[in-house]
């Protein structure tokens, strides 16, 4: 699991540039060029669920699906689209067709009577404890610069037929306000092991607002007490259980750019102590490399990865690697971790008994000619491998998103089982 900052819930951050002619473009039928938005897949209802706990599950059919910031545009310099949700339950996980464009101006909440102009999906989990996934977006709301902002943090809830009806503001009350800094970085977890999904998010100066779940439909959580003191500015997720005490915890980033890191653990009252230290790096992800039982840390630096096996014992090691961002996934379903490193190239380390394996990463090719970013590492096809999601960006208005089935040997299958181009949530 890749630890995210603000603004990334599954747009990641591991860039490649792929070399040679551009090669075909696929779409989700696989090998024919990729439709602009009037040769788009028909468009095709979303399934009706009934509720589920598969992870960013918004109609609570039983299969993942997937969001999209940051669509493609008709023309360079035009404004975002919105947020596109791509729903599973295709016969190779994901559906093209069961698509969704997420605007502000359709589902947005007013803030002072004025729809927000920004949305950006920022976390996911289940809120209401209903079954069905809901999402988390920042939006732009106005502001005069006097005393305290408004929350920029939307709330749109799952339901049987997805992501529907209008937004609702997040309530963070007073009492868990701090300063006059934007509360944003949203972390969803279960921070008081209750069983019920909170969220953490930055207050000010070293301090969490900590919202206490499970969450009404009108924005607002069961409880909150004043900010809680951290270690840093940027809480980061997704949040896990690193100490196996059934609480979540999260790692706090002392500031956006390359710096130190710290595990804050929960407990009954949140996540109220700093644990272990990680070393300074851009990017940090947690996963289980090996076959301790606590998890562990892989912290990308420009001199290779630094690990810390078995948080939060200090036993350590280095991993030769050229990517400074890192993501994790359990590609061949061993119940251990894989190691994303982006870079020059994107590859994978192997998750064995002993730790990660330095000799023979596999090398994943991109789809199509351009940059490469890995979009999210998740069971899509629901055959208990993990598989990559990654987006290729030609420009703003090209692009091919491709999704690679986990492996049980290989790691990761050679070509992908579905493409499509974000083209398709334009209108046409």
């Amino acid at each position: 699991m890749r630890l995210r900052g603000a603004g990334a819930l599954v747009t990641g951050v591991l860039l490649l540039t792929a070399c040679g002619p551009a090669p075909a473009e696929p779409d989700g039928a696989g090998g024919t060029p990729v439709r602009k938005a009037a040769e788009a897949p028909p468009l095709l209802p979303v399934p009706r669920g009934k509720g589920s706990d598969v992870p960013d599950d918004f109609n609570g059919d039983g299969h993942r699906d997937l969001v999209l910031n940051d669509l493609v545009k008709q023309q360079s310099h035009a404004d975002d689209a919105g947020i596109g949700i791509v729903y599973g339950g295709g016969p190779r996980g994901l559906s093209p067709g069961s698509r969704q464009l997420i605007s502000p101006a359709r589902q947005g909440a007013r803030t002072a009577g004025q729809l927000p102009a920004v949305f950006d999906a920022e976390a996911a989990c289940d809120l209401d404890g209903d079954g069905f996934t809901d999402l988390v977006v920042s939006t732009d709301p106005p502001y005069d610069g006097q005393g305290q902002p408004p929350v920029p943090l939307q709330l749109l809830f799952g339901s049987p037929e997805g992501l529907t009806g209008r937004a609702v503001k997040l309530v963070i009350p007073a009492r868990a306000r701090a300063g006059k800094d934007w509360p944003d970085q949203p972390v969803c977890g279960d921070f008081d092991g209750d069983g019920a999904r909170d969220l953490v998010v930055h207050a000010s100066e070293q301090q969490l607002s900590y919202l206490r779940g499970p969450f009404t439909r009108k924005g607002a959580p069961k409880s909150a007490g004043a900010p809680l003191a951290a270690p840093g500015n940027v809480p980061v997720g997704p949040a896990a259980d690193i100490d196996g005490d059934g609480a979540d915890d999260l790692v706090v980033r002392a500031a956006e750019s390359e710096g130190p890191s710290a595990v804050v653990l929960g407990g009954p009252a949140g996540p109220a102590r700093t644990g272990v230290t990680l070393p300074s790096g851009v990017d940090v992800a947690l996963g289980r490399f090996g076959m301790g039982e606590a998890l562990d840390a892989a912290v990308g630096t420009p001199g290779g990865t630094a690990l810390r096996y078995d948080l939060p014992a200090p036993t350590r090691a280095t991993l030769p690697s050229p990517g400074t961002l890192l993501d994790t996934a359990d590609f061949d379903g061993d119940g251990l971790s894989e190691l994303i490193s982006g870079g020059s190239s994107l590859r994978v380390f192997h998750g064995r008994t002993e730790g990660l394996s330095a000799a023979g990463p596999v090398t994943v090719a991109p789809p199509a000619d351009g940059t490469t970013r890995v979009l999210a590492a998740g069971d899509f096809d629901g055959d208990g491998r993990d598989d990559l999601a990654v987006r290729t960006h030609r420009g703003e208005t090209e692009d091919t998103v491709a999704v690679y089935p986990g492996a049980g040997t290989g790691l990761l299958a050679r070509e992908p089982a579905v493409t499509f181009s974000t083209s398709g949530f334009l209108p046409s």
